[in-house]
């Protein structure tokens, strides 16, 4: 009985310490690549998180994996005259759908905006002290629908006050400097969607942007996709992302994560909805616990924070239609 009993207390020893040593050997060592790629891209993209990758591989080893995922940066210029406006149809006025766009898993929210001229930037309130809720940015401006935008300086708080980076309203410069170069997207006077990985304020004023908030990278350019390769190196999380189809249409897509019942989605996949649904040209949003869409009042989505909508310094919005 003792011999059995040693033996017994042997093998589950061995479960306690050799079987997650293994597992961790064949993720990180092993042939599942993919699984390890997901893993290290993940976890770098955290704040807190980030020893999931730098206690088992050197940095040398992560950069080369974040390398082999991520987007192109080196792109071809945008070409915004391929986009044609139709200007003249009235059944476009007042559409807006919202399109259920969930996988096994995740699930993911589509809002499909016919009329370009009524989506905006806006800004927080109280921008520069304290953000808002997408929903209260929302409101405040008598806007149907909206979507979180840029990222924020953020601080133990998390005020979402302080807008990182490049911010444009109304033509204006409300955040950056001049001469930085930032990966921006934003709407010109024909109401086109403008994308790139590193603009600064005078190239977008030249171009006529009459709004534009940082953040990226750009996913999709001239309806080529970016990521041509690996999950996009940013491993799994909630994503916000904007692009515009050919004819026009404004595509605000928001995904959950950090959930169970939605564990959040890769760059490559928001890059494949969007180019499902027609995306010539699509841009990466601020996401993680800032990912939120509000339609008609109510948050479609659910945020990842435990707090509920989390505050941002701004947010791609809907404005009701012009009656006629």
């Amino acid at each position: 009985m003792k011999r059995f009993l040693k033996i017994g207390g042997l093998f589950l020893l061995f479960q306690i310490i050799y079987i997650p040593i293994l597992c961790i050997g064949l993720v990180f060592y092993g042939p599942f690549t993919n699984v390890r790629d997901m893993i290290v891209t993940t976890a770098m993209t955290t704040m807190t998180h980030q020893y999931f990758a730098t206690w088992f591989l050197s940095d040398e080893q992560i950069d080369s994996i974040l390398k082999a995922n991520r987007p192109e940066e080196n792109i071809e210029s945008q070409d915004i005259s391929d986009i044609t406006i139709n200007e003249n149809s009235e059944s476009d006025k007042n559409g807006i759908e919202v399109v259920d766009v969930s996988s096994s898993t995740f699930k993911g929210y589509l809002m499909i905006v016919n009329d370009p001229s009524r989506v905006k930037l806006a800004s927080a309130p109280k921008l520069g002290k304290v953000g808002a809720t997408t929903s209260q940015i929302v409101e405040e401006n008598n806007a149907i629908a909206g979507i979180n935008a840029g990222g924020f300086q953020d601080d133990a708080l998390g005020t979402g006050g302080k807008p990182d980076g490049l911010v444009i309203e109304n033509g204006e410069l409300i955040s950056g400097n001049s001469y930085t170069s930032y990966g921006i997207v934003g709407l010109d006077a024909s109401n086109r969607l403008v994308v790139s990985n590193a603009m600064t304020y005078n190239k977008a004023k030249a171009l006529g942007l009459k709004s534009a908030v940082a953040f990226g990278p750009v996913i999709i350019i001239n309806g080529q996709p970016t990521i041509r390769s690996g999950n996009g190196g940013w491993g799994i999380q909630p994503r916000t992302a904007i692009g515009q189809t050919k004819d026009g249409k404004i595509l605000m897509l928001v995904i959950d994560g950090r959930q169970t019942s939605s564990l959040g989605a890769t760059l490559k996949n928001v890059q494949d909805i969007l180019l499902q649904y027609g995306a010539y040209n699509a841009f990466n949003l601020d996401g993680g616990a800032s990912s939120t869409m509000v339609y008609d009042g109510k948050v479609v989505n659910s945020p990842s924070d435990i707090m509920g909508e989390r505050y941002v310094p701004n947010a791609f919005i809907v404005t009701k239609p012009v009656k006629k």
